[in-house]
């Protein structure tokens, strides 16, 4: 059994599968479309009928006129027999004569002019005349063939012809059935050969291709030639191509990572070392190597941060936020503290956060996102040399909770603010990686929401966090 096959029989059998349902479409128009036939046909074979009975009734209505006196009462009723009518009447030159005539078993139950029958009263009357199933005496009126009169009038059983319409309805059905079961099978075999194999042959590529989607021999080569698979699969061969070339450059990018992650590692062992003997030149005698420690110190100091901030960044990704209830207003407090904003300094740091703001999030997660944020802010205004004021508030609406962290620095670089949010592209500061922007932004991300950029210029810098309150659908 192959997958597709397994596929159908899992999900309903063959009925649940494009080819079944088809089938079953084909069938069920086609028999609508022979029972439009149907009717119409069943209709006019009544008609058809009953002008039939008129013309026999006609001819022994003749026979009785040209032999005037000489039809005996025995061979009227052999004429009535063979046209199979009780009584015909029939009218010449406004004058209306019974020319045959015999006892009739039951009164007359309905009288049919066919002279003025249109489509829908003959669809009416046959109708009508399958469904009453019983066996009534009609008076049926027409007009005579050859132009023989103005009108002929019989009256004759309805049985014989409700059983004539019931053996031509059947023959009719049957073949309507055997049309419809050849149409179908033969639309099933066009549409299979179409339109089926071809997705079927879709399918199995995108099975095959899932099962190695680094293997290039595995895109998909379009050979449909009906124009919408064919440009179906062409997007395929596009996005396929587009995904193995995404994936051999992850590779290669997971590989260099593993070796950078390696290099930092080591380099930050001989730099800590190095670390150790430079603080040592501080302390020299020679005013030289004194006035250089400083520098030699910091540099040191900043490769270290590089090596420590890419080992991080090169750990794998952050796991998922684990959302739970936050006093935001305690969690802030707490981040300036950690800053060393909360007492007087150079360095004002205004709290605006709605006394029980509560709400949902990861806690060290969204520590991480304004830790890092009051951080930059900091640097950047101590970077000035100046005082300056560092604001933090927050507020919600129906739909999300916001945070505003904001300073009056001296703002980003245009360099800077071009990949803000992109590891090792966006450092603000000389020696900064990049990193702490793009880790927050991934935080954020997680939890369902942004972070954003709302100004940056002479006066200072605002970033703004959104954070929704509902999973986005």
């Amino acid at each position: 059994m192959g997958r597709w096959d397994r596929v159908s029989e899992r999900r309903g059998g063959f009925l649940n599968t494009l080819s079944g349902r088809f089938l079953l479409l084909t069938i069920a128009f086609v028999m609508l479309a022979e029972v439009l036939i149907f009717v119409p046909s069943i209709a006019r074979y009544r008609a058809d009928f009953l002008m039939a009975r008129l013309e026999k009734a006609q001819i022994a209505s003749l026979a009785q006129i040209a032999a005037e006196d000489m039809v005996t009462p025995e061979l009227e009723a052999e004429l009535l027999a063979n046209a199979e009518v009780y009584n015909v009447v029939l009218r010449r030159d406004e004058v209306r004569q019974l020319v045959l005539s015999s006892p009739i078993p039951h009164p007359i139950s309905a009288t049919f002019d066919l002279r003025e029958a249109g489509p829908w009263e003959l669809i009416r009357d046959a109708i009508r005349c399958l469904w009453e199933g019983q066996d009534n005496i009609i008076r049926v009126i027409g007009h005579p063939v050859q132009k023989a009169g103005l009108l002929i009038e019989i009256t004759m059983d309805e049985a014989p012809l409700r059983k004539a319409m019931v053996e031509y309805g059947l023959r009719i059905l049957f073949v309507s059935a055997l049309i419809s079961v050849v149409t179908a099978l033969l639309l099933f075999l066009a549409v299979q050969r179409l339109i089926v194999l071809p997705i079927r042959r879709v399918v199995r590529h995108m099975q095959a291709y899932a099962e190695a989607p680094e293997d290039a021999r595995r895109v998909i080569a379009p050979t449909a030639k009906v124009e919408e698979l064919r440009v179906a699969e062409e997007a395929m061969q596009s996005m396929q191509r587009q995904l193995t070339s995404s994936l051999r450059q992850k590779e290669r990018l997971a590989a260099l990572g593993g070796a950078v992650a390696k290099i930092s590692h080591d380099l930050r062992n001989i730099l800590t070392t190095a670390q150790l003997f430079a603080d040592r030149l501080e302390s020299s005698a020679d005013p030289v190597v004194a006035r250089a420690a400083p520098k030699l110190v910091g540099s040191i100091a900043r490769a270290v941060s590089l090596c420590e901030s890419t080992l991080k960044f090169g750990k794998a990704e952050e796991a998922a936020p684990v959302l739970r209830p936050v006093d935001l207003g305690a969690l802030v407090a707490e981040v300036a503290e950690a800053e060393g904003l909360a007492g007087p300094g150079q360095i004002t740091c205004l709290i605006e956060v709605p006394q029980g703001l509560i709400l949902q999030a990861d806690p060290e997660q969204l520590y991480r996102v304004l830790s890092n944020l009051v951080r930059n802010s900091r640097q950047a205004i101590e970077a000035k040399g100046l005082s300056g004021t560092i604001e933090i508030s927050a507020g919600e609406s129906a739909a999300e909770w916001w945070l505003r962290v904001g300073d009056t620095g001296p703002g980003l670089p245009e360099r800077a603010r071009e990949h803000l949010f992109e590891a090792f592209q966006g450092g603000a500061r000389k020696g900064g990686t990049g990193l702490g922007l793009a880790i927050a932004a991934e935080l954020v991300r997680g939890h369902g929401g942004r972070l954003e950029l709302t100004h940056s210029d002479a006066e200072g810098t605002e970033f703004l966090i959104h954070l929704p309150k509902a999973a986005s659908l």
